[in-house]
């Protein structure tokens, strides 16, 4: 029984030390690297479709929006802070969009972490939610960014290459939009 307990102890203590991956997720993509490639459906609305700059019908890449940064809020209907922050993300689209040289430059999508297409809905009329939001219901989204705490923001620099570059990545509120928009376009070099 001692040998049981003694081999269960060091077990816990591997993983939280050496941060072994018992869960098979990826690890957080963090800020400087690149963002998982992940593939979203095109959306079904005309004006969402548009504000990224889609064209066709097929599945598409975040470094195919047409956009020099993408901010990708990771999400869940059924989380609290999400909802609590759902005023908070809808008043940076807002800013985003009516300040002057950045509206066009500046994106802002949703991923909701094991959220049907019909939860995603809900969230979206309950909130009055103006920007496209995508149904993770797999969690495969969700486990390639490292099973991320919700709310969870990334923001994505499209490179001119194709590729993409991690300016900001953190957990939690962005609390106010106007400082949080002023603090990534100085991370990301934006002008």
């Amino acid at each position: 029984m001692r040998y049981k307990i003694l081999f269960l102890l060091m077990f816990v203590l591997s993983v939280t030390f050496f941060g072994i991956n018992i869960t098979g997720a990826e690890p957080v993509p963090a800020k400087g690297g690149p963002f998982p490639e992940i593939t979203l459906p095109v959306p079904e609305k005309a004006g969402e479709k548009e504000y990224l700059g889609l064209t066709g019908n097929k599945p598409f890449r975040i470094s195919q929006i047409k956009a020099d940064l993408v901010i990708l809020e990771i999400f869940s209907m059924y989380c609290p802070y999400c909802q609590k922050e759902a005023p908070n993300v809808n008043e940076l689209y807002q800013t985003v969009s009516k300040r002057a040289g950045v509206k066009d430059r500046i994106k802002i999508i949703g991923v909701g972490a094991g959220n049907t297409a019909f939860e995603i809905d809900v969230f979206r009329t309950q909130y009055d939610i103006r920007f496209p939001l995508f149904s993770d219901e797999s969690f495969s989204i969700h486990k390639l960014v490292g099973e991320v705490r919700t709310p969870h923001f990334f923001v994505i620099r499209i490179n001119a290459d194709g590729s993409n570059t991690i300016v900001y990545s953190k957990v939690g509120s962005i609390e106010d939009s106007k400082q949080f928009l002023d603090m990534i376009i100085k991370e990301s070099g934006l002008k």
